[in-house]
């Protein structure tokens, strides 16, 4: 997991040959003006999820994590705690492939808070409870990366 201020995430681009897309894509959109749904960026490699979701308490927010994608997870509007708790320390669960996601029982080992100009990476061993907040109503965007 990294979490860090978007004026930093080009920082990151050495990690994985398509972040370098998402910098961009960044970079030449305006995310607070996109809708909701899904923009593609290069087919099913990359891929940006526009969402408005409300808040969850912490045992509401499943625990996830992803196989075959990273999740860069960016908050547009609103203030959003999310739930962290390492791969190797959560009990083995079924594995949806179509969805590429496996959800866990229980609470997150530990929280962060994250705010508008901040960026969340989620690798395949991060554990991860999003949407963790009082809001009404929260607005992100969350790029699907291939690994």
């Amino acid at each position: 997991m990294i979490i860090d201020s978007l004026t930093n995430i080009g920082k990151y681009v050495a990690l994985n040959p398509l972040f370098q897309d998402v910098v961009d894509y960044i970079r030449n959109n305006d995310l607070a003006s996109k809708p909701e749904g899904k923009d593609v960026i290069k087919g099913d490699d990359l891929f940006a999820n526009f969402v408005v979701t409300k808040g969850k308490t912490k045992e509401e927010a499943k625990l996830e994590t992803h196989d075959k994608m990273i999740d860069i997870q960016i908050p547009i509007s609103g203030v959003e705690t999310m739930g962290y708790t390492p791969r190797v320390d959560l009990e083995e669960q079924s594995y949806n492939a179509e969805k590429d996601i496996t959800f866990y029982d229980g609470l997150a080992q530990q929280y962060v808070t994250i705010y508008p100009g901040m960026f969340v990476i989620f690798f395949p061993q991060d554990g991860h409870a999003p949407a963790i907040s009082n809001a009404e109503k929260l607005k992100k965007v969350i790029f699907k990366v291939k690994r």
